[in-house]
Order: structure tokens, then sequence, then C-alpha cells
């Protein structure tokens, strides 16, 4: 008998919208604080400077104020659980664009903090009046707004975190917007990895049951795996390799099932 296809979760708009606002600010204030030196730094993210980060991250929100902007699309081509899996098939296209927005629009600190100003207010305002229900346009097609505000706290607190790590500051992950991140990734190795004999839990946000083999239903589960959500989130995303992880004690897996390395990262 196959497996009961995985219901997506239900995400509360208000706290959605509250939390992809609240990191989009934080990012915008630390923006505020980099040099011309820090915008040069390289980050982990190949060919990328802090320059081409910082230009991705309002393209990321800027997609929905173009999607909210743009005709609503007949059909809805992705669901929420799809997207994770999705992005893969994006990445080239993604990369130029963000390569153009750098160099059209960010020449220097000043440059980028108008960006950042104007991607913030037009944020706000394409929020105030649609409907979580209401599809866009965006690159996958048809998606439902309410869906892609949760896609964007990936985006925004993913991105945060490479910044981090680039330039040595602490910008401050929104909780609300590192719970919903965290949730939609272990759903996503839910969806790559169906089955029931593996427990994954990230205290306080997540615990899913994936890999194919015998389902745990009550007691201890014999394979338990088990992180901190950042690091949950470097691991979903290739930030971090699994034994990397594991080395130095970020992960703690037991059960001779509780291998993820064959399934991550689960973000293209």
């Amino acid at each position: 008998m196959p497996p009961a296809k995985k219901r997506p979760r239900a995400y509360d708009s208000a706290r959605t919208r509250a939390a992809v606002l609240a990191q989009f600010d934080h990012v915008h204030r630390a923006v505020l604080t980099l040099t011309p030196e820090q915008l040069a730094l390289p980050t982990r993210l190949g060919a990328w400077t802090v320059r081409e980060l910082t230009a991705h991250i309002t393209m990321a929100v800027r997609s929905v104020i173009r999607g909210v902007a743009a005709p609503e699309p007949a059909t809805r081509d992705l669901t929420l659980l799809e997207w994770p899996l999705a992005t893969r098939k994006y990445a080239g296209d993604v990369d130029h664009d963000t390569r153009e927005i750098a160099e059209a629009a960010v020449t220097g600190p000043a440059s980028l903090a108008a960006l950042y100003e104007e991607t913030g207010r037009g944020f706000a305002k394409a929020l105030a009046g649609a409907s979580d229900e209401r599809l866009i346009a965006t690159r996958f097609g048809g998606v439902r707004l309410g869906d892609f505000l949760v896609t964007r706290t990936v985006e925004l607190i993913v991105h945060t975190d490479d910044l981090n790590a680039a330039t040595g500051l602490a910008v401050p992950y929104e909780r609300g917007a590192l719970a919903a991140c965290t949730r939609l990734l272990a759903d996503a190795l839910a969806v790559k990895a169906p089955g029931g004999s593996v427990e994954v839990r990230v205290p306080p946000h997540a615990v899913v049951q994936c890999v194919e083999g015998p389902r745990h239903t009550r007691g201890t589960p014999p394979n338990v795996v088990e992180t901190d959500p950042l690091t949950w989130i470097r691991l979903a995303t290739g930030r971090t390799a699994w034994a990397e992880a594991l080395s130095a004690a970020h992960v703690h897996a037991s059960g001779e099932r509780a291998d993820l390395s064959p399934h991550l990262p689960v973000l293209g």
C-alpha cells in the first residue's frame, strides 16, 4: 500500500506576514552598516560576493511585489510542499537575475540602502490589500500568495545566515520566520524521503517522520535525529555537510537508519 500523501501544515497568515516583514527589516538595518569593503567580501555561495547576496535578498522580496501587481494567473501550478524541491530547476535563472540587479542597482552602500528602502515600502504596500488566497505569478508559475510568503521566510532566514557568515554581523533571526523556515524544510524532507522509520526533531519548531522502513507507532522511536533550527537549515540547504554536523556534535543521530545524508540537501 503506497504511503499517504503528506498534507501541508497550516501557517497563521498574520504571523507569517509579520515575520517576513520583520526579518526583512532586520536585514535592512544591517545593510545600512555595510562598507564598500564588506560588500566586496566573498560568501559561501560560490562566486557571489556580499554585494550579490544583498541584491538577491531584495529580489526574493520584490518577487512578491511583482506577483501581486501582475494579473492573477488562471491556474495554481505549485503547492507549498512542492516549492523546495522545484528550486534547483531555476538556480541558473536566479543567479542571472541576481547579477543583473547587483550590476544595475548596487554601486555602493548608498545605492544599496536606497534599493532596500524602496523594496520595503513596496513590499508593505503589496501585502496591505492582498488576500492569501490570491494566486500570484512567479517563476514557478501560479502560486497561492499565502504559500509564497512562507517560502519567503526560507529565503530571508537562509540568506540572513549567509550574510552573517560572510560579514561577522549578528543580524537577528526573527522567531516566527525561523519557525516557518524550519517547518517547511522539515516537511520537504518528509516529502523527498517518505516513510516513518526515522523521527527528525528540530525543537522547538518541528518534528517529522521520514525514510522508508518499519513505521514507528508508539514508545521511543528506534531511529531519531535531533538538531537545532540553524543547523537543520544549513543541512537542508547544503551549507553544512551531514558528516561535519555529526562530528561537531551539532546533530545527534541514533539508530541504524538515522543517516540523512542520502536525502540532503532538500533545497536546490
